[in-house]
């Protein structure tokens, strides 16, 4: 039964996500809103998928915030990148520069509403990063954030990276912790049935030193992955 489930997992979803990405191709020179509608859409067929196909239930402890807000979300699995559109409200991400020069991909990302982290590419860089991500904060719009950098296996709780407390200080923002517990069931070829949960923490204000945030973001995104 679990083979038969990611078989049709695989199909449905990955053969669905191309109209996806013809309907944002299509809509990119004239319309953004639409683009932004059809990311919206496609993050909800793949939650759609995941819980009728695959058999996993999304649970969601704790509440977020009204307003702008920075949520660091732990990152397991390809499954929390995919639904953070449909997780939070209209959020603005930041994401790998690399995955800007994907074709189609980083045009459709812009519209949307995605930052690029330029790492390691000095003061200018981050400037300007800093720069757009607070251009979207005065449109009321969350930011999100995987503070960790890349996918880390359950059980593993690396330090996050250096430049996401310089961000917290230039943005000015609270941070909302946000653990997750993705890695079991779907970071692996044959995904299980279960329970995957998102677990909003408290609210961590704005101006902190640089040790107090990142411990408590820290301890935040990791309180659904157990130390092995």
């Amino acid at each position: 039964m679990m083979i038969i489930r990611n078989l049709l997992f695989y199909i449905v979803f990955y053969g669905g996500s191309i109209f996806y990405v013809i309907a944002a191709m299509l809509a990119l020179p004239f319309n953004e809103e639409a683009v932004r509608r059809i990311a919206e859409g496609w993050s909800g067929f793949h939650r759609f998928c995941v819980c009728r196909l695959l058999g996993i239930k999304v649970v969601i402890e704790g509440h977020q915030a009204q307003g702008p807000v920075l949520y660091a979300i732990k990152h397991e699995s390809f499954f929390e990148a995919i639904d953070v559109p449909n997780l939070l409200s209209r959020p603005v991400v930041f994401a790998k520069l690399e995955l800007f020069s994907i074709p189609g991909w980083g045009r459709a990302a812009k519209a949307y509403g995605a930052v690029a982290v330029a790492r390691d590419q000095g003061a200018t860089a981050l400037r300007t990063m800093i720069g757009e991500a607070k251009a979207y904060v005065k449109q009321g719009r969350p930011l999100a954030i995987f503070p960790e950098g890349s996918r880390m296996p359950h059980g593993q709780q690396p330090e996050l990276k250096s430049g996401f407390a310089g961000i917290y200080k230039l943005l000015g923002l609270p941070i909302i912790p946000v653990a997750v517990d993705s890695g079991p069931l779907y970071h692996r070829r044959w995904k299980r049935a279960g329970v995957i949960r998102f677990r909003f923490g408290e609210v961590i204000p704005a101006g902190l030193d640089r040790d107090e945030v990142a411990r408590r973001v820290h301890a935040g995104i990791n309180a659904l992955n157990p130390p092995e």
